[in-house]
């Protein structure tokens, strides 16, 4: 009985490790119970804030303040595309959650065509994605742009229980395929995308900008 209850520990602590910041009790002003993916405060006027960050007004500097400085900021664009102005941070402490999480800065085409003109260098990403590193002009005041979307991948798989468990019963559920499902909250301002074969993404932006994620998505539903 007891190899068999040591046994399940081992697995609780299995499952539960990759959630836990190493030492985040000690940190001095850290509280891991604050900032998790499920807190998300509305204003009942189409503004939202999660991660202590409000989407189409927090800038990238305000992410850095909240939860360091590990960002690598780029321009992303697709082959006869202008691109995107993104930051991407490889593992940030939202609570007692790791994850990886990716900032869409909201810039005009025009500012971010004319950012490319004055750019540093840009690299191959997978397939034909380049990413375009900024002049230090420009990424000056990229930092100092506001947030269109904010879109976390946990470092933890979840399933579509786990997901309505914490976010509650979806507004809609729009099935991509066999294994890929987006879970829309419109009130939230929130696309949870489940993925049976890959890791699972939120994408967050202000309520009142719901249709940026919900209309492409229902676009592609209705097309299969």
């Amino acid at each position: 009985m007891k190899f068999a209850l040591s046994i399940v520990a081992l697995i609780i602590a299995a499952l539960l490790i990759p959630f836990l910041i190493p030492g985040s009790g000690e940190q001095a002003g850290f509280d891991p119970e604050s900032n998790l993916p499920w807190q998300i405060e509305t204003d009942g006027q189409g503004g939202s804030r999660v991660f202590g960050l409000v989407p189409g007004t927090s800038t990238l500097d305000d992410f850095v303040r909240l939860h360091g400085d590990d960002l690598e900021v780029a321009i992303i664009a697709a082959p006869d595309e202008v691109g995107t102005l993104e930051a991407y941070a490889n593992q940030a402490k939202l609570g007692f959650v790791l994850a990886k999480v990716i900032l869409t800065v909201d810039a005009s085409p025009d500012t971010v065509a004319a950012m490319r003109e004055r750019a540093l260098k840009a690299e191959h990403m997978e397939s034909t994605t380049r990413k375009i590193r900024l002049s230090q002009g420009d990424l000056a005041t990229a930092r100092g742009m506001p947030l269109r979307a904010i879109s976390v991948i946990p470092t933890v798989n979840l399933d579509e229980a786990a997901v309505v468990a914490r976010f509650g019963a979806p507004a809609e559920r729009l099935p991509l395929g066999e294994k890929r499902v987006h879970l829309l909250y419109p009130a939230k301002g929130l696309d949870v995308v489940v993925d049976g074969d890959g890791k699972e993404l939120l994408q967050y932006v202000a309520p009142k900008d719901f249709e940026l994620l919900a209309g492409p998505v229902r676009r592609a539903a209705m097309a299969q």
